[in-house]
């Protein structure tokens, strides 16, 4: 696989000047060739740890001492390179740790080509990518990380000692991260203020004549905003690029069911079509829902009608969860016609949007259900709207009054106002998950609101293993993509063989991660 040029002293040079740093923006796409095998290899391992950046940050909160000791020795076991400079002498192999530097650059470039060719595919990428990079960047020192500043062209400099002495008071007053720290023991960087909107919008920052003064625990907001508006351009430069590489037939298959391989179950691929009853819906939202879909049917039974954001999020929901397309016509109806809807504008205005959803109107796309990342990141609800998540988007006064109103215990009300808190929203909902089915501890990370539903139906139906029954609704679509790939034959028989053996094979490195 050949990614650019063929020029071995200018790839030397730059795998010197590239892999000499601990982190880096990916701004420079790898230029050497490499094999079939060890692309079909790297990025495997690359979405293997993303897959755990995910599972950590619903399961543990970020950055804590479980979640940072899991992550190292998931990096460990994976080959990527840890936090070590290649010239420190007490590192003994600088080949090695180069090599594994290399992995994770080639790697991020492969999921690249995999994750830009739709808006939920890169949502997820850029989300994982960045929680990594916070990861590694927590990781630098103090002078690690104003080096990686200034070498990627954001020159922010440390305040002088006599600077910080005369503002004193007012960093120590304004600054979160200063507090119950000696303000000697804290750097402080200057930076034009519209750098760091967001610490001046959530008032983190001391401001003087244009300039926003950040404690140093807090600049890595800065440099994940920059990361992520880096990373988000370069997939939409890439998405591009796909028709050439689609016309490789090796590497097509390849990426596709990469991209499919790590986003979880497919529930626009309907398992139990007919199976629930309308009549049971309302029984099943005070059980089985979780908090975002339960807070839509509520307010689609109180007014009988909801607006197209929370069409769309409910009936993707509904659909997921086994109801047919003659089902979600006559429920959507029943409910608007209580309201001032009639018959004839239901069939002229709104079954057209319910048939489109199930594929059968417009450009007859199967719409996925809405995932978490896509409810709590996409589309915020307005006035008047009930979409979006309860923990991202309701006041918390008003989150614990529906919380009280559906039975959760004052302790548990205060556990999931902390998370939310913390911005955990995942977290909070697995929470309330945990609080509302009676469970110690999931044995699952929360990715989804049609996961929410089958695992309390499983728990509801006595607890069968999580793991197997995840695994075997996703067999059906890994399978396809493996024939997909076993399909594309290349004419070279060693290449062909051995892309034969790595789609059979890799069922079980996805469900063994």
């Amino acid at each position: 696989m050949q990614f650019s040029s063929k020029k071995p002293r200018a790839v030397t040079d730059l795998k010197a000047e590239l892999y000499s740093q601990p982190l880096q923006f990916y701004a420079q796409p790898p230029l050497e060739n490499i094999s079939l095998s060890e692309f079909e290899s790297f990025a495997v391992d690359r979405l293997k740890l993303l897959k755990t950046v995910e599972n950590l940050g619903v399961s543990y909160v970020k950055l804590n001492d479980d979640y940072l000791k899991k992550l190292d020795n998931e990096i460990r076991t994976l080959n990527f390179p840890q936090k070590m400079k290649i010239f420190e002498e007490k590192f003994k192999d600088a080949k090695d740790q180069t090599e594994k530097r290399r992995k994770d650059h080639i790697s991020h470039f492969i999921l690249r080509l995999a994750y830009c060719q739709t808006e939920d595919l890169r949502r997820w990428f850029i989300q994982q990518e960045v929680d990594l990079f916070k990861y590694r960047f927590k990781k630098l020192d103090s002078g690690e990380k104003l080096e990686f500043l200034h070498k990627n062209n954001l020159q922010y400099n440390t305040i002088s000692a006599e600077e910080k002495d005369n503002l004193r008071e007012k960093l120590t007053i304004s600054s979160y991260a200063a507090s119950g720290v000696k303000l000697e023991e804290q750097d402080f960087y200057k930076v034009p203020f519209q750098d760091a909107l967001d610490l001046v919008r959530t008032r983190k920052v001391y401001l003087k004549e244009g300039y926003a003064y950040i404690p140093h625990n807090e600049i890595v907001t800065i440099v994940l905003n920059d990361f992520r508006t880096r990373l988000s351009k370069a997939l939409a430069l890439t998405a591009r690029s796909l028709p050439a590489v689609h016309s490789d037939e090796r590497l097509q298959p390849l990426l596709n069911h990469l991209s499919h391989s790590y986003l979880g179950q497919d529930y626009s691929v309907q398992k139990n079509v007919g199976k629930i009853s309308l009549e049971q819906i309302d029984s099943l939202a005070g059980k089985s829902f979780p908090l975002c879909m339960r807070q839509l049917h509520q307010a689609l039974r109180d007014q009988h009608h909801l607006r197209h954001g929370g069409r769309m999020q409910y009936g993707l929901f509904l659909k997921g969860i086994g109801l047919s397309l003659e089902q979600a016509l006559q429920f959507w109806r029943m409910e608007f016609i209580r309201g001032k809807v009639d018959a004839d504008k239901f069939d002229k205005a709104y079954a057209y949007s319910i048939r489109h959803m199930f594929g059968k109107e417009g450009k007859r796309a199967d719409y996925t259900p809405y995932s978490c990342m896509k409810v709590i990141l996409s589309n915020p609800p307005s006035q008047g709207d009930y979409h979006g998540c309860p923990f991202r988007h309701s006041d918390p006064e008003l989150l614990k009054q529906k919380l009280q109103s559906y039975k959760v215990s004052p302790s548990g009300v205060s556990q999931i106002l902390e998370l939310v808190k913390g911005m955990h929203y995942q977290l909070a909902c697995q929470k309330y998950f945990e609080l509302t089915h009676n469970v110690e501890d999931t044995s699952f990370s929360l990715s989804h609101p049609n996961q929410y539903f089958t695992e309390s139906q499983k728990v509801l139906g006595g607890g069968k293993d999580v793991k197997r029954e995840t695994d075997t609704l996703q067999r059906p679509q890994e399978s396809s993509a493996a024939r997909g790939l076993t399909a594309a034959r290349e004419p070279a028989v060693d290449e062909s063989q051995h892309l034969a053996e790595i789609t059979k094979n890799l069922e079980t490195d996805f469900q063994d991660a």
